[in-house]
């Protein structure tokens, strides 16, 4: 019997994901001095980025998931405000889930266009939807703004297990990372030499997980599923009250 190489299934991605943002966002409101928390968080986002592609391409209903994530967007918006604007209205930022409602709203466009089979017309969508998510992404004000809804569409142009591909998503990755988004730097020494690294670049490193997903699902139940959509705003309303009772 052949052995199996060792993989991650979606679901484990998931997992993954979600206990990687949730030490970004404990550092954001309960363990502001524990820098490295945000440091390990900067792996969550290409990982969630490319499971919205994942699930778009594996969807039996658009309809019917676009609509979830719209629900899910709208009862995350007040935990979510609770938690970077302390108020529960907060014009300025948007949560994640409306990040990647743009995306996918681009994404389709772009599968509507490849149907048509011709190569000018696929070839200006991608062109013309990354323009326009990156509008998007500044005038919505949506989390991780233009960056976040380019990294959805890298995943989806780069989608795939080819040379080319893999190549695509690390520079990709590189440019919106340490060069659109920036951020915080950290020195680091070495061999007597002190260098400056981009935290933020440390999202690169989420590719070691996604390149080790190859397709398996895993665990797949409802529960599971649900389970997943509501992680996103009751942990971030938790940890938002946590903040309050220690800062009284």
């Amino acid at each position: 019997m052949e052995k199996r190489k060792f993989d991650i299934s979606s679901a484990g991605l998931h997992i993954f994901a979600m206990i990687f943002m949730l030490m970004d966002h404990m550092w954001a409101t309960v363990f502001t001095n524990a820098g490295w928390l945000t440091a390990v968080g900067r792996l969550a986002y290409p990982i969630f980025a490319f499971m919205i592609v994942e699930g778009y391409t594996h969807t039996r209903n658009l309809k019917k998931y676009v609509l979830r994530l719209l629900l899910f967007a709208l009862i995350s918006e007040i935990p979510f405000n609770l938690m970077t604007g302390n108020s529960v209205i907060y014009y300025v930022h948007q949560n994640v889930l409306f990040t990647f409602l743009i995306g996918i709203g681009l994404i389709h466009i772009n599968e509507l266009a490849r149907k048509k089979e011709k190569l000018w017309l696929t070839a200006f969508t991608m062109a013309a939807t990354t323009a326009l998510g990156f509008v998007l992404g500044f005038v919505t004000f949506v989390d991780y703004n233009a960056a976040g809804v380019l990294t959805v569409l890298l995943f989806y142009f780069f989608r795939g297990r080819k040379w080319w591909c893999y190549l695509g998503q690390l520079a990709g990755l590189y440019y919106i990372n340490v060069e659109l988004l920036k951020g915080l730097f950290f020195e680091v020494e070495l061999f007597g030499h002190s260098f400056e690294i981009v935290q933020q670049g440390l999202a690169m490193l989420s590719l070691a997980f996604i390149w080790l997903y190859r397709g398996r699902q895993g665990k797949k139940s409802k529960a599971f599923q649900y389970f997943c959509y509501a992680f996103y705003p009751a942990h971030m309303l938790i940890l938002w009250l946590v903040s309050v009772l220690i800062n009284r």
